[in-house]
């Protein structure tokens, strides 16, 4: 009955998940972390800096669960040590911009300055 909902091209990715088949592009299954075993980094204390954002070993265990991906560590570069236009400078502007917006979307009570959000926006020097 969930599956009526969805188009005819969607049965065969519906039987393989009903099957257990792995998915083709090798990634990794998050409910394997559920049977005892410990969490990824990223998701843990760890993983995770002080000063907000993900650390080395945070970023290294998210690409290890997550293959194909293209996470970075934060620019924590000054803006005016930053050349105009370079990727570092464009990558910490386009993440500003999207943070900042979250930034709004955030009730004020949780607003304390020493959030995650709070912290990454300061550690980007947003």
């Amino acid at each position: 009955m969930f599956r009526k909902r969805f188009q005819k091209g969607t049965e065969k990715i519906f039987n393989q998940l009903e099957n257990n088949v792995p998915h083709p592009k090798g990634h990794v299954v998050r409910s394997s972390y559920r049977s005892g075993s410990k969490s990824p980094a990223w998701q843990r204390k760890e993983g995770k800096s002080e000063s907000g954002g993900l650390n080395k070993k945070g970023v290294a265990s998210y690409r290890a669960a997550n293959p194909g991906s293209k996470l970075k560590t934060a620019v924590t570069t000054k803006p005016s040590k930053l050349k105009k236009g370079s990727k570092a400078a464009k990558r910490r502007k386009s993440f500003c911009a999207r943070m900042k917006g979250m930034r709004k979307r955030q009730k004020p009570s949780n607003n304390t300055g020493n959030d995650r959000l709070s912290k990454s926006l300061r550690k980007w020097n947003c």
